[in-house]
């Protein structure tokens, strides 16, 4: 059996007895990718920005195997060099680095009423945060001469195609599928162990803390303006107004998720998805538009 990142031949990787760690892995689609790990016998770290979170979902998880949790903003380099020298020491080299860790931009609606707050929150948590972590960690991961798996979250809403009233959130997603296409051209040029992974989450609706990031959002990087754009939708909001408009609104299971995204990490596939046949339809028909310098069609727009 060989991978298939980039249809580049590797040895899959055994995930018993990896080191991974699982940035966002306190809640949502990382705690589904952090008990995953655990029952194959990966020894996990939580980095998370909310210390409680990241207490309750280790005392939870305990029982799978060995979870271990660390305070993380990354955003800043300091508090990531932090995380990775905590791993090291206490574990060893990483093998398996889930980027996971995202925001939206807390503001929606139209372009031209996004702040630049939005931005600079999106993107330093969406893009800047996984660059910081891709700069910290792969060199160690590199140096440690062992196979590795790096696997950056994007969203079909950007990695894709853009949902127009989404469209900073969208911006940082594009950023990451692009930027974790470039890193894997150059693992495989470099001849490194390492390879890179691109996520698209996918299975149905995702409960995740991505609807309440808010909640974390820095005093700096506050909206200013009042009135301005769409107010962020609760899960449940959306899930209704989508019930509302007759579209499915089944639930992803999010062990069921993690279960499939390390299966695929272990494979080293480059692109995680459960489901792309309409995504590819759409992807023909934007190339189909692209090559006639046409707009493309975004998410949402009937076939």
């Amino acid at each position: 059996m060989t991978g298939t990142a980039g249809n580049d031949p590797i040895a899959p990787i055994e995930i018993a007895g990896t080191v991974a760690v699982v940035t966002g892995g306190a809640g949502g689609i990382g705690r589904g990718i952090v008990g995953a790990l655990l029952r194959r016998g990966s020894t996990v770290v939580i980095a998370d920005i909310e210390q409680g979170a990241i207490d309750a979902a280790v005392e939870d998880l305990s029982p799978l195997g060995a979870v271990s949790g660390w305070q993380t903003d990354i955003t800043d380099e300091t508090s990531v060099r932090a995380l990775a020298d905590r791993v090291e020491e206490a574990h060893g080299p990483c093998n398996l680095l889930y980027n996971n860790a995202g925001v939206t931009s807390g503001g929606g609606g139209k372009p031209w009423q996004q702040e630049p707050n939005d931005w600079r929150w999106c993107f330093g948590v969406n893009v800047f945060g996984t660059a910081i972590c891709v700069s910290e960690f792969v060199p160690r991961m590199i140096e440690s001469g062992e196979p590795g798996q790096i696997v950056n979250t994007s969203s079909g809403d950007g990695g894709f195609a853009p949902v127009p009233t989404a469209s900073v959130y969208a911006a940082s997603k594009a950023a990451v599928s692009c930027f974790t296409e470039a890193l894997h051209h150059n693992l495989v040029s470099e001849d490194t162990r390492l390879r890179a992974s691109v996520f698209y989450p996918s299975g149905g609706l995702l409960r995740t803390g991505l609807f309440t990031a808010t909640r974390n959002r820095p005093e700096h990087l506050q909206r200013v303006g009042a009135g301005t754009g769409r107010k962020s939708m609760t899960f449940d909001e959306m899930k209704n107004m989508l019930a509302e408009a007759g579209r499915d609104v089944t639930e992803a299971d999010l062990d069921e998720l993690g279960d499939f995204v390390v299966d695929e990490t272990a494979a080293r596939r480059f692109i995680i998805t459960m489901d792309l046949r309409d995504t590819v339809e759409l992807l023909h028909r934007r190339a189909d538009a692209i090559g006639a310098r046409a707009v493309p069609p975004h998410h949402g727009m009937p076939i």
